[in-house]
């Protein structure tokens, strides 16, 4: 029986000690590389989180300098979560069941819309708006005796109806050009029915407050975290 390993058996067991050396400061390598990415993009979802909370509590700010002596008289109300600007009960802005605009509707319009886009097309917001969606909501029911499924569909169409009116009236006020051309890119008429109740504190329907008109900011912050992470796949 041998005692010694041969000089032959020492130079093999050299060289794979030396690979597997070799492997684990590959791995370590990778796994130090792979570590900092993510950091990297996790650092830059978190710039990006923090530029959209900014930006979002600026724009807020500015609304509610321009229009908090306006809300309480066009029976509106500023939601800074949602970053949106809600008109409520839509009976005094519509004709009743009809999508036709009211005069008096329009009047808030001429006054409310061009001090809104004003603001949203100020040069520190202008590159992060994505959408500015126009929404039409109504509560459960409808006249007659129709079926829930029923009352749904034929509130579909009428909220679609009122927020394509409001689109239009709008876009038909503006007379420059390039804010038109700005505008349309990013206005978008949005029916939803029913689809976004809201409740009262004891969680039935409060049918008036469900009835209403919404103009909702969307940044492109969403747009922007997508984009990172389909780049590090």
């Amino acid at each position: 029986m041998r005692i010694f390993k041969s000089s032959k058996e020492e130079n093999q067991w050299m060289s794979i000690s030396d690979l597997m050396s070799v492997l684990m400061m590959i791995f370590l390598f990778i796994s130090i590389v792979y570590m900092r990415s993510v950091n990297l993009e996790k650092n830059k979802i978190t710039s990006i989180a923090q530029t959209y909370e900014t930006t979002q509590v600026e724009i807020t700010n500015d609304l509610k300098k321009e229009f908090t002596k306006n809300l309480q008289i066009w029976n509106a109300v500023l939601d800074s979560l949602t970053l949106s600007i809600r008109f409520e009960n839509p009976e005094i802005l519509f004709n009743v069941g009809s999508a036709e605009l009211n005069d008096h509707f329009k009047s808030i319009l001429d006054s409310f819309f061009p001090r809104f886009i004003q603001i949203l097309t100020d040069p520190k917001y202008k590159n992060d708006i994505e959408e500015i969606r126009i929404e039409g909501h109504t509560s459960s029911e409808w006249a007659g005796e129709s079926s829930p499924y029923q009352a749904y569909f034929n509130n579909m169409e009428l909220s679609q109806d009122r927020t394509r009116k409001v689109l239009e009236y709008i876009l038909s006020q503006i007379k420059d050009e390039q804010l038109l051309h700005w505008t349309k890119s990013k206005l978008t008429a949005n029916g939803l029915s029913s689809s976004h109740l809201i409740y009262n504190p004891n969680q039935t329907e409060n049918k008036e407050r469900s009835r209403r008109v919404e103009f909702k900011i969307k940044t492109n912050a969403e747009q922007q975290i997508i984009r990172i992470l389909e780049q590090s796949k």
